[in-house]
């Protein structure tokens, strides 16, 4: 059976076909309404980006979706959790500072901001899961307390996992810092030959792993954490990791953990995700680079796999933008995060979704 995932582009010729119209439109065609009960306390997940970035999703859309979730009689809050990395996320204080400065408070979104694992990342639910890499899980506990979740994605590329959408942001995003540790095996190295001992990776390490000894940087995997900052910073490309070992156990790990943050709200959870300027990199990053395709428009659906999958296979069909970090695969048909990120398999997650039991891969797209 397909799972229905609803779309609407972001053509718009009338005043009812605004993509503020389209957001309010999704909710209702998606049949959200049936997920969230009177007196809900409604956990709206989204990411509220780093300081710097802007590619995030647009608080007056996310308004929208408050609003139809307080027009069933619940009451919504926007969350997300705390970071493994020392950005202007990594504390409660620090992470709704960064969030009322990208306008989302409730002036604007609607809703007040819970960070969902608390000041330091320490309010932690335990979820049984029993699947290949982990028998338990560690959700935030604002999140597993939630009576009926909706999950915003903002969909665009990842340095590891090739994409981010609607099962990172369970995953990563649904995770304290505990949790995010877990999902995170793979360890970068260094490659002594590229490297100039520039100190780039050093200045960004969180946890003080690295160093540079005759020039050349060290990292310290017994003090890493594996938050690949480092991989990113490096401009010489003197970073790397285990793509053929490491990689394909830390995209089931996630997939596994985007289980767990869902596990225990059957049929209480709905999915948008926002295919509006699909940058290279995750809204993680203190800026927001070039989209690699053009916008496409927003996706809802009840299954995270599907909605992933559609997300996937719309992105692919564009014409790659030349003038951007895609260096190959501009074609329409090409694997554009590929083209991002060369060793990358984001439909992995995909593939290991439907395994698990998180979702089902076979979609019908239905145009609003």
């Amino acid at each position: 059976m397909k799972s229905p995932v609803y779309f609407a582009s972001l053509r718009a010729f009338a005043e009812n076909e605004s993509t503020i119209a389209k957001v309010q439109r999704l909710f209702d065609a998606a049949g959200f309404s049936d997920l969230v009960a009177p007196q809900d306390k409604t956990a709206i997940k989204l990411h509220f980006g780093e300081t710097g970035n802007d590619g995030f999703i647009s608080p007056v859309y996310v308004r929208q979706v408050v609003e139809k979730v307080r027009a069933c009689g619940a009451l919504p809050f926007l969350t997300d959790t705390n970071t493994l990395y020392l950005g202007s996320r990594s504390n409660a204080v620090e992470h709704i500072g960064t969030a009322v400065l990208h306008g989302f408070d409730v002036a604007v979104a609607g809703a007040p901001v819970i960070i969902a694992d608390g000041l330091k990342g320490g309010n932690v639910r335990k979820v049984t899961i029993d699947r290949k890499h982990f028998s338990q899980v560690s959700i935030a506990g604002d999140i597993a307390a939630a009576d009926s979740l909706i999950v915003l994605s903002h969909f665009k590329g990842h340095i590891v996992s090739g994409f981010g959408g609607a099962i990172k942001n369970l995953a990563m995003g649904c995770a304290p810092p505990e949790g995010k540790r877990a999902q995170h095996n793979a360890r970068p190295f260094t490659i002594p030959e590229n490297c100039t001992g520039c100190a780039s990776c050093m200045k960004v390490c969180p946890k003080d792993a690295i160093t540079i000894r005759k020039k050349k940087s060290v990292i310290d995997h017994d003090l890493c954490i594996g938050c690949f900052e480092c991989m990113h910073a490096c401009p010489e490309h003197a970073i790397d990791i285990d793509w053929e070992t490491e990689i394909p156990d830390f995209m089931e790990r996630m997939t596994e953990y985007a289980y767990g943050a869902v596990k225990e709200k059957p049929g209480k959870v709905g999915y948008m995700n926002f295919l509006i300027r699909i940058t290279p990199d995750c809204d993680c990053f203190a800026f927001s680079d070039a989209p690699i395709v053009p916008d496409i428009g927003i996706l809802a659906s009840k299954d995270p796999v599907a909605i992933d999958a559609a997300s996937f296979d719309l992105v692919n069909q564009q014409q790659g933008y030349s003038d951007s970090l895609l260096r190959a695969h501009h074609h329409a048909g090409g694997d554009k995060f590929k083209g991002v990120h060369e060793q990358t398999d984001g439909y992995r997650q995909v593939r290991y979704g439907e395994e698990i039991g998180l979702g089902c891969s076979n979609y019908e797209l239905i145009r609003i």
